[in-house]
């Protein structure tokens, strides 16, 4: 049976969906870019969640799952051009600063549900020169989260996008066992391409990309095995690895497409003017 509450921690809202029964449940705050905050499978908490970061609104939140939208990653100098005009956006654009809309709660016998939507608006629009609407449906499961999400253009021409997901997990080793079919990475700690390992150690700041040709991949956090697996539509090509030396976790992130990408324009995933794209992605353990 499951249940949802919403209750204040600290200044924020949080909306909690929860199981008893099967030991899961779902932390959400809409008002901070509809960041999932925690969450539980089988009784065990599977991110990282710096709560002074998360309360203060002047800061980066440090866990969860941050979404990433209209772009992953860095711009260089923050800037890139769009039909002869230079626009200014941060490191992973802006949806995970703004505060998203609670469209709808579901509760089903095996599952439980909430839908949140972003729209455009002078603040988007500063950076980003389209109208769209966003809804993410986040869809918890005994085993699993499901994050549904459509991505609507309602401008007049067709919108660029590399949305993510920046998910950190919580744990205290930084040695990673990968299990994909990538067999190669690109280390942004000296710009040089290298063969993937089964395992990679993520010790520093600077984060690693890797291109996978199917749709999942499996990851052990730590010493006792604890397995996640990752499924992605066909959308997110490219994982990058990510950690920051002292904190506890490790960051596995689906990405539609490399760092700068508006830049470059090469891999865009453009929506045609009045339709819509639709994509998931879902955590297991």
């Amino acid at each position: 049976m499951y249940i949802h509450k919403e209750y204040k921690e600290g200044k924020l809202t949080v909306i909690e969906l929860r199981n008893e029964t099967n030991h899961s449940w779902l932390k959400v705050v809409p008002e901070r870019g509809g960041i999932i905050t925690s969450l539980g499978i089988q009784g065990q908490e599977l991110l990282f969640m710096n709560e002074e970061t998360l309360q203060n609104k002047e800061k980066n939140i440090r866990g969860g799952i941050p979404i990433l939208f209209p772009i992953s990653g860095q711009l260089t100098n923050s800037e890139y051009k769009w039909e002869g005009k230079t626009y200014t956006m941060k490191n992973h654009g802006f949806a995970r600063d703004l505060p998203w809309a609670v469209v709808e709660i579901k509760k089903e016998t095996d599952e439980s549900s909430i839908s949140l939507k972003l729209e455009s608006n002078e603040v988007t629009l500063s950076s980003y020169p389209f109208d769209f609407e966003l809804v993410f449906t986040y869809i918890l499961r005994e085993n699993e989260l499901i994050i549904e999400q459509t991505y609507q253009n309602k401008s007049s021409n067709s919108m660029p996008i590399y949305a993510g997901f920046h998910p950190y997990f919580k744990t205290k080793s930084k040695q990673l066992k990968l299990e994909t079919d990538a067999t190669e990475y690109l280390d942004y700690n000296d710009m040089k391409t290298k063969d993937l390992e089964e395992a990679v150690t993520i010790d520093q700041k600077e984060s690693y990309v890797f291109k996978t040709g199917k749709d999942s991949i499996r990851f052990y956090l730590d010493e006792s095995g604890k397995c996640v697996t990752m499924n992605y539509g066909k959308e997110f090509p490219y994982i990058v690895l990510w950690s920051e030396e002292g904190q506890d976790f490790v960051c596995v992130e689906p990405w539609m497409a490399k760092t700068d990408e508006l830049n470059r324009t090469d891999e865009l995933t453009m929506i045609e003017s009045g339709k819509a794209l639709y994509t998931k992605v879902s955590i297991a353990m």
